[in-house]
């Protein structure tokens, strides 16, 4: 079992910047993949970014390149997600997951709890 909990949502206004923090514990953290996603209301949870379990390999959704990063420090057992730049479509409940590295959630067999975000125009 892997236990995750997220910190770091809030209200921030347009262009502004959040960073989400991961924390896990449990099973080897440094043996799963790690990925943000979000849900906004009414819509499908879909993927932010994924990271592999060395931090070697990442994977972006397109909307989000350039302005967000994931990282992780395995020695802390967290993973991050730097957002800069923040629009309102960016608006969502963010959930971290463990698992296999990948863009799907099918892949991930742990999930926090999430946190709220929410850009004001």
């Amino acid at each position: 079992q892997v236990q995750l909990v997220e910190s770091g949502g809030g209200l921030v206004q347009a262009g502004g910047s959040l960073r989400l923090s991961c924390a896990a514990s449990g099973r080897t953290f440094s043996s799963f993949g790690m990925g943000w996603f979000r849900q906004a209301q009414g819509k499908e949870r879909e993927v932010v970014a994924a990271i592999d379990r060395r931090g070697g390999l990442t994977y972006y959704k397109n909307s989000v390149k350039g302005r967000f990063t994931i990282s992780r420090d395995n020695a802390k057992n967290t993973v991050y997600l730097q957002m800069n730049s923040l629009k309102p479509e960016d608006t969502a409940v963010y959930y971290c997951a463990a698992g296999s590295y990948s863009s799907s959630p099918n892949h991930y067999d742990y999930w926090g709890q999430g946190t709220q975000v929410t850009v004001s125009s």
